[in-house]
């Protein structure tokens, strides 16, 4: 934890805050990015609850069914983790520890991601498997993968190391 708590001490240096000011801001700012994330991931758990109801799921080949599991379960993971700031932050609140608050959003966010990628790629790849084959479907999983992992992971990465 002393590195977290060097890197609050040295924000509130940079920005002309006390410890606790960036503290605040950095729980303001990990619950606004919880509530964008979780916006997303509820749209697309919504929909793969709706699925089995339908009449062409009997349809789907094993391998879909497979497919389809394995993205209402990334989903339904990435829905939990990415609420699970929240939750934390209400277990904790008033108890003096927003540094522990901010530490475990920001990972939990980081793998929250992680896991809304897989259930949106996987997504991805299962309804274009259904549509337009398993060329196609393989082509626009791998397309919106690169994309997931260049805007949300590469290109912060790249920009920090500068």
């Amino acid at each position: 934890m002393a590195r977290k708590r060097t890197d609050v001490e040295r924000s509130a240096r940079n920005r002309g805050e006390d410890p606790k000011e960036v503290l605040d801001r950095n729980v303001d700012e990990l619950l606004q990015e919880t509530r964008v994330a979780t916006a997303g991931v509820q749209f697309l758990f919504a929909f793969l609850l709706t699925l089995p109801f339908t009449q062409r799921f009997g349809q789907l080949t094993d391998f879909q069914r497979d497919l389809y599991v394995l993205t209402l379960l990334s989903t339904s993971c990435a829905a939990i983790v990415l609420i699970s700031p929240v939750a934390f932050h209400r277990v904790l609140f008033r108890q003096h520890e927003k540094e522990a608050v901010v530490a475990f959003s920001d990972h939990a966010l980081l793998v929250g991601l992680v896991l809304l990628l897989v259930g949106i790629a996987s997504a991805v790849l299962l309804v274009l498997d259904v549509v337009l084959g398993r060329g196609w479907a393989v082509a626009g999983c791998a397309l919106v993968t690169a994309l997931g992992l260049g805007l949300w992971f590469a290109l912060p990465a790249a920009r920090r190391a500068r």
